[in-house]
């Protein structure tokens, strides 16, 4: 394929706008619209080290992580791995997130709850009851709604607590989850070229309608200004209010950083040299233009509190909202939005898959994870890497399925994301120092590459202030722990599986020939990056706390 089809193939990710957009504004505030500005320029700053380095493989496949990865692999066998993994179970959990959320629609479609107020019949008739004397409206008001809810809501097999995760639950919500991964895996099983295809037309239909939900509040008078103006303290002043403030720019970056998912299918271009910098150019144009403007809209059509309604928050509140916002309130108006919110949520989760199967196929590629990753099939699909992501995902669909599991789940995985973005920042220099001599389609300006590397540890940042702004205050803990579960799944490829040894070729496009992985021209440089990485991380979660319990 050409740089278009990539670009379609990323056309997913600004619908993951609508995964956390509720979320930041419980955080921010009134500078939720601002995160999400802050955010999406930084990220598309970053794309263009992102860029660089991608062309200087041009073989291979697997995104950015793997391209990054090279340039640590001559400091240390073990952080080139590390990389990869963070990239990978970064973008991964989108398969199980966006299910859990189109799963909740689908439900919702086919069994709503009924909604009751204390002016409903059945509502007034409990408050009768003799038995429920003294009892106030909101109890009878939950009471009645109990009783209303169709089984297929309250369906739940088995739940099982798995201690310092959560709970797994079996329900309805992770069987039609389940379905729908599988049916994106069939769509996928055909490669990258079908993936295309498939994604041009959904992502149409998706694209127009958020544009249109960008711009037309603008016009017909639902737009208000006073829900973008000042004063923009996040709810509390201080020490709290940088944590949540970060703490939204933490959570913003895992979506508006993922359009560097339009790299990953280098070695599937027809000309890898052009096509790879116009596919995250163009993605990140496109990103640029929807993710400022749809939560700048939002917010000023709904007001912070209006973002904070439950079903914001939880996903599946935005397509009524949507409807409303272009004053298409009318039931067929609601039901199309549903429709096209499923079809985004089915966007995002293809692109996911795309992107973290062909990370796990080039990391077994390079020699970093199990051999078995390496299969593809006769459509160039890495189709075991594909089964890895969706048995992962079945694991953790069954802890999203609950809604207290979804924020953990993003927080956790977005640590993996920010490590990944910090060593590939730091990349960007590297390549330059150690690889100065190989040819770039493509070369950034070398402000941009430093100013990128200051953003790494901006990112650094983010992460150690904000991963416990998302209810739970060991997420950063768990993210480091399950970043480190890399080092023995290495160990087993490379000193059990390869002996020790690379595979040949892996390091062909450094001239790198053999086990000789070249001159450590940047000297102990990487390892101080590394040091001062740690120690951001570690400085900013004990300077920025959160409100006492």
């Amino acid at each position: 394929m050409d740089w278009r089809g990539a670009f379609w193939v990323a056309s997913g990710v600004p619908a993951l706008v609508l995964f956390s957009i509720g979320g930041i504004a419980g955080t921010a505030g009134k500078l939720a619209f601002i995160v999400w500005t802050i955010s999406m320029i930084m990220g598309f700053l970053q794309s263009f080290t992102y860029a660089e380095i991608a062309g200087l493989f041009p073989n291979k496949s697997g995104g950015a992580s793997v391209y990054g990865a090279t340039a640590w692999l001559r400091y240390s066998k073990l952080i080139a791995p590390l990389s990869v993994w963070c990239n990978w179970f970064a973008w991964s959990p989108v398969l199980s997130l966006g299910c859990a959320i189109a799963a909740g629609y689908i439900l919702n479609a086919i069994a709503p709850i009924p909604a009751f107020t204390d002016k409903s019949p059945e509502v007034v008739a409990w408050l009768a009851d003799p038995t429920h004397a003294g009892k106030a409206a909101a109890d009878a008001i939950t009471a009645v709604t109990a009783d209303h809810t169709p089984a297929i809501q309250s369906f739940n097999v088995l739940s099982v607590a798995v201690p310092g995760l959560g709970t797994l639950n079996f329900n309805s919500t992770f069987f039609i989850g389940a379905a729908l991964m599988l049916i994106v895996f069939a769509i996928q099983h055909r490669g990258i070229l079908g993936t295309a295809n498939a994604q041009k037309w959904i992502g149409l239909l998706v694209i127009v309608p958020m544009l249109i939900v960008g711009i037309v509040p603008l016009f017909n008078g639902q737009f208000h200004a006073a829900n973008v103006a000042g004063p923009y303290l996040p709810g509390v002043d201080g020490n709290v209010g940088w944590t949540l403030f970060l703490g939204g720019l933490f959570i913003a970056a895992w979506s508006t950083y993922g359009f560097e998912t339009a790299v990953c299918y280098t070695r599937e271009f027809k000309d890898p040299k052009t096509d790879t910098f116009k596919a995250i150019f163009y993605s990140g144009l496109l990103c640029l233009l929807l993710y400022i403007l749809v939560p700048f809209t939002f917010q000023g059509v709904l007001g912070v509190d209006g973002m904070k309604d439950p079903g914001i928050v939880a996903g599946t509140g935005v397509a009524d909202a949507m409807s409303n916002m272009v004053a298409a309130g009318n039931v067929i108006g609601k039901e199309i939005f549903v429709v096209l919110m499923i079809l985004a949520l089915i966007l995002a989760i293809m692109t996911a898959m795309a992107g973290s199967s062909r990370t796990l196929y080039q990391g077994s590629v390079d020699g970093w994870l199990p051999r078995y990753l390496t299969h593809t099939n006769s459509h160039g699909a890495p189709t075991r890497a594909m089964w890895t992501d969706l048995v992962f995902n079945l694991f953790l669909l069954a802890i999203a399925s609950d809604s207290a599991g979804y924020y953990f789940i993003l927080a956790v995985s977005n640590v993996g994301y920010i490590i990944f973005n910090f060593l590939n920042l730091n990349a960007g220099w590297m390549h330059r120092i150690d690889s100065g001599h190989v040819e770039r389609p493509y070369r950034a300006p070398t402000w941009l590459i430093g100013l990128n590397t200051i953003l790494a540890f901006v990112n650094a940042m983010f992460m150690g202030a904000g991963a416990k702004v998302w209810g739970y205050s060991n997420a950063l803990w768990i993210g480091f722990i399950f970043a480190a579960l890399i080092l023995p799944v290495f160990a087993f490829r490379h000193y059990v599986q390869d002996k020790g040894h690379f595979p040949k070729g892996a390091l062909e496009e450094l001239g790198l020939v053999g086990e000789d992985l070249g001159e450590r021209k940047a000297g102990i440089l990487p390892y101080l990056a590394l040091l001062a990485g740690v120690a951001v991380v570690l400085a900013a979660n004990l300077l920025f706390q959160m409100p006492p319990s």
